[in-house]
Parts: structure tokens; sequence; C-alpha cells
């Protein structure tokens, strides 16, 4: 399969292409209670909360940056115009806050710091930059407070989708969640799910894992759970028109899923009346997935093999990861990917997923 240009330079990112997954710093709590509700805010204080620099990861925790940009802005607003639309030639990115506010056992608290955290990023990074687009983050903990957040941001049409964990208290097919996809489809807002947990079950099918190694592996094996779950419970039959992201989920794995999942839908169908066509026809019209971190091997000639299985171009959304410990830099494309699937993933596929991008 023929490649484009040399993974190990930044000039394989197309002029326009749009990144699918940034990740801007968080805020302090100090910063944050401008955009919080006076009730919020004075139990952050009276709570000690405003001491916190987040309610996610921790400054300092390895994951958070690149340990060589960490010194250079990495996440801050000028660091990421600095390395990632200047230094790679991103046109356009779309931010995935991950305050943590999914762990909170208090929904209207979660509510609330949702609704505070979504001003925020409007107002301190969309205000400042014009190639910024971003998530609305909602409350998993409560769907329908979720929908109205949803509602009341579908107007600014600078958030071109809603963001969601993909460990949450149950699977997210469940008709709990489906008030958050009726909103999203409502709007044309894609949902994104976007590896995490809110950590009310173990990661793992068999019980608590000892490492964090363990712990992140896990995400991958969770996302394949959650697209069984949209799938069988009947989303997409329901909501038709919904578009899923999943953000950092890996790729390599979804050939061999979709055989598998494929063959049970043909014996079992009958379970499951309302799901009337093969999963991977589901998948191809429903389900994007974002590149970064891939989990492929080094040799292009193995990642185009795998391209060649999941018979479609239509389902990778470039993305970076910015400004994670695992982003590639300037290899952000890996080698083994055509020219035509590098178009397709860098500007063709995000225009056609977020169509609010056109807008």
């Amino acid at each position: 399969m023929e490649t484009l240009l040399d993974p190990k330079t930044d000039s394989a990112i197309l002029p326009g292409a749009v990144d699918c997954d940034v990740h801007p710093a968080q805020p302090s709590m100090k910063a944050l209670m401008p955009y919080l509700d006076d009730y919020l805010a004075e139990q952050v204080v009276d709570r000690g909360i405003e001491a916190l620099h987040s309610v996610h990861y921790p400054p300092n925790a390895p994951i958070t940056c690149r340990d060589d940009w960490r010194a250079d802005g990495g996440g801050t607003l000028a660091g990421m115009q600095k390395h990632l639309f200047d230094g790679m030639g991103v046109g356009t990115a779309i931010l995935n806050p991950l305050l943590g506010l999914q762990i909170l056992m208090e929904q209207d608290m979660a509510a609330s710091f949702a609704r505070g955290l979504n001003d925020y990023t409007r107002a301190e990074w969309l205000d400042r930059d014009p190639r910024l687009r971003a998530s609305i983050v909602v409350p998993q903990q409560d769907p329908e407070q979720a929908a109205e957040e949803i509602e009341r941001l579908a107007g600014e049409r600078r958030f071109v989708q809603v963001l969601m964990l993909v460990m949450g208290e149950m699977p997210l097919g469940k008709r709990y969640h489906w008030p958050i996809y009726k909103a999203a489809e409502k709007h044309g807002l894609p949902v994104a799910i976007h590896a995490g947990s809110m950590y009310r079950h173990p990661t793992t099918g068999v019980g608590w894992s000892s490492f964090h190694a363990q712990d992140y592996v896990a995400n991958g094996v969770n996302f394949q759970t959650t697209l069984t779950s949209l799938i069988t419970e009947g989303v997409f039959s329901v909501h038709p028109n919904l578009k899923v992201v999943m953000s950092e989920s890996g790729v390599t794995w979804l050939p061999a899923y979709l055989w598998r999942l494929d063959k049970y839908w043909q014996g079992l169908r009958m379970l499951i009346p309302w799901v009337d066509r093969l999963p991977r026809e589901i998948v191809a019209s429903n389900i994007r997935f974002t590149l970064q971190p891939v989990d492929a091997p080094p040799d292009g000639e193995t990642l185009a093999r795998v391209m060649e299985h999941l018979g479609s171009e239509e389902l990778l959304l470039f993305s970076t990861d910015y400004p994670h410990w695992q982003f590639d830099g300037a290899g952000a494309v890996p080698d083994g990917l055509s020219e035509s699937q590098i178009r397709k993933m860098m500007i063709d596929n995000p225009r056609a997923t977020y169509a609010r991008l056109e807008g």
C-alpha cells in the first residue's frame, strides 16, 4: 500500500487538518471559581476544594504532558498555539477537557461543575483562538441534567460534540443514558466516548487491578464492551443519525472484534430483533475512531494490512492526543497509511462527522 510521507516529519500533517482529540491544561479551582454559580463556589471554599489544582490528574503527573513540553507551556493555550498550530500545522483542534467531574458522587455538584467548566472553556479558550472547537462536558451521573447542558449550549456552534467517559456506572448502551443521545442527535452533535472511568466499579471484569498498567490496558477492553452495548441495546436503531466517536480507543482490535460480533449476531439475532443489520454496517455508518495513541506495531506493512481489514477509509479521525505523554510528536501520522487514507482521516472524515466545522 502506498504511503504518503515520512512519518518522522511534521510535514505529514496536511494544511487544514482537524485534530479531533486535544487536551487543554485543566484549570485550578481558583481559576474556575468565577465560572461557578454562587452556591457551588461557596461549597468549594467551605470544603477546602479551592486549594486543589484539579480534581483529575495532579499537575506533575507524568502522563499529563510530555516531559519536553512541560516546561514549554504544554497544554496551555500558548503552548498549544506554539506546538500544535504553528509547529505542526494543525488547522483546527477539538478540545476534550478532562477535569474529572464525572467521578463526583453528588449529581448536582457534578452538573454545576460541568456548566462552569464549559463556560470556562468558552471564555478562556474558544474566545481566544478561532482555530479551537470544544466538547460539551456533561455529568454522566445524571443524564437528564446532561441533556439540559446540551440544550443550554446547543446554540453555540463552537461546541461540536458531547464528551463522556468509556467506563461508567453501567454500560453506555443502557436506556438510562438515552436522554443524552436524544439531545445530541437532535442538535447534530456526535458523542465522543473517551478513555477514562467514573470508578464506580473495577476497571476490569475480574476485579480491581494492582497497577496503573492494568488500568490503562483495561480501557481497550472496555471500548469493545461499550461498542457491543451501544449496538445490541439498540441505540442506533432509535437514534439512527447519532454519530459516536471512540477517543483513545485504539483501532487495530476492530477487525477481529467485528468478525466475532457479526457471527454471534447472525446466530442470536432473534434475541435483539431491533438490530436489523450487521454490526459492521452499523460501525461503518455511525462509529468513528481517533488515531492517537496508535495501537499498532512500528512497521508500516503490518498497519497497512490492518487498514485493509477495516474495510473502510471513513472510520479514522486524525488526532494527536496533545499534550499527553503517549503523543508521538512529529510522528503523529504512522507509516502504513495510504495517501487517500491520510487525506480522509485529516480533512474529509472530520468534516463529515462534525457538521459544525462547516459553520
